[in-house]
């Protein structure tokens, strides 16, 4: 049974005064998005976790009933255990980015926020952890090398359709139904299946036939970005300020549950 967001943000662990801690939540698969439940300013709902997004965002809907006329707005964000006292907030109409969802989209939880911690994804059980930078935790090996290009973090990868191929910086879609996100419609919804690609290249795989969809807006030079389908098969780790991505290949008997099978807490 699924439990309301306002009820698992009560049981969260906020970031006290005093050394800084790490925080989790148990995150969910729907409509290939990772979502989980977090709070802006009193405003608690389900939010979409997208490393492609560059800023924050909140749906008018929800800004309108909590009194919020502004479309940009200074608040605190409450997420995983942590608490951003004052976030950049751009208020939308989000209607396109909640088709197919069970529940209605509170907003986005971007970039912005997420690049000011260490950021752990394990899909499968679906879990978010982020820690302050300079946490005694470290990873080994030398990762990936992330760039941050229009506000996103970036990794090298090559898409090729079979008669050309593209090199260059992609995004970590962590809200997108495919392995690759083409750029696309601003708003246009990200579930829509826009064909397969003859394969994409990353960290020195190479996978074949990669079902790939093309809507939203990406920054310029960013070449595109790296769906679920893909990153599901590892534990994702992003230090963004530190430039460093580690994928770790997942366990074999927890890829039962994949994108697109809801995971909910």
């Amino acid at each position: 049974m699924r439990r309301s967001a306002t009820a698992l943000l009560l049981i969260l662990p906020l970031a006290a005064a005093g050394p800084a801690v790490a925080g989790e939540t148990a995150c969910w698969f729907e409509n290939g998005a990772i979502v989980a439940p977090a709070a802006i300013a009193d405003m608690t709902g389900d939010f979409v976790i997208d490393l492609s997004a560059p800023r924050t965002l909140l749906h008018n809907t929800k800004a309108q009933m909590s009194g919020y006329a502004e479309l940009d707005l200074t608040l605190p964000v409450r997420l995983a255990g942590q608490r951003v006292e004052a976030a950049p907030i751009l208020v939308s109409d989000l209607d396109y980015r909640g088709v197919g969802f069970i529940a209605p989209i509170a907003g986005v939880i971007g970039a912005d926020i997420l690049g000011r911690y260490v950021v752990i994804i394990d899909f499968a059980p679906c879990r978010l952890r982020l820690e302050p930078q300079g946490w005694a935790e470290r990873s080994r090996g030398r990762g990936l090398p992330v760039t941050v290009v229009g506000g996103v973090p970036t990794v090298q990868a090559t898409a090729s359709d079979g008669f050309s191929s593209l090199t260059g910086a992609f995004a970590l879609d962590t809200a997108s139904n495919g392995g690759v996100r083409a750029r696309g419609d601003a708003d246009g919804p990200r579930q829509k299946p826009a064909g397969v690609l003859a394969g994409l290249s990353l960290d020195g795989r190479l996978r074949q036939r990669v079902a790939a969809v093309r809507a939203g807006d990406l920054p310029p030079g960013v070449a595109g970005a790296v769906g679920v389908a893909i990153l599901s098969d590892y534990r994702l780790r992003l230090d963004a300020q530190a430039g460093r991505l580690w994928l770790t290949p997942a366990r074999l008997e927890s890829k039962e549950k994949g994108p697109g099978v809801t995971a909910r807490p």
